[in-house]
């Protein structure tokens, strides 16, 4: 998703779209990978001086229940990347760096035959492990 598209879709559930929130989906369009409310709080005292982990987290958690950021746990705590939008795919993540890598086959192709008369109404597929710039330091 990109920045332009977010906006448009806070405005249009009723969200005002303030500098801040703009801050934050620049943030995230810029960032290679998944990164955590820490690394954006960082990111964001910048400008915000004094900005709390309560507007962190209430936009991070507003833009993850929209669609416009997705979320993973890696080592025990959430992080955050902007959602994909083209097309139809996983990802590998690596577990030091939070980077990704699209995988473009799914689980679900083999899957759906062994569920018949189920309805499957969503699903999500990661897999975690070290990138080759992390396992090569």
């Amino acid at each position: 998703m990109n920045i332009h598209d977010a906006m448009t879709l806070l405005k249009e559930k009723g969200y005002k779209t303030t500098g801040k929130r703009k801050e934050i989906l620049d943030y995230f369009s810029h960032a290679d990978g998944y990164r955590t409310a820490k690394d954006l709080i960082q990111f964001m005292e910048k400008s915000y001086e004094g900005i709390s982990f309560d507007t962190i987290y209430r936009n991070l958690h507003l833009f993850c229940d929209m669609g416009i950021l997705e979320a993973t746990e890696l080592k025990g705590e959430k992080h955050f990347r902007i959602a994909c939008s083209h097309h139809h795919h996983h990802h590998f993540i690596c577990s030091d760096c939070g980077k990704t890598k699209e995988i473009n086959l799914c689980p679900m192709d083999e899957l759906e035959g062994a569920l018949p008369n189920y309805i499957i109404e969503d699903h999500k597929f990661e897999i975690y492990g070290v990138c080759p710039n992390c396992r090569n330091t």
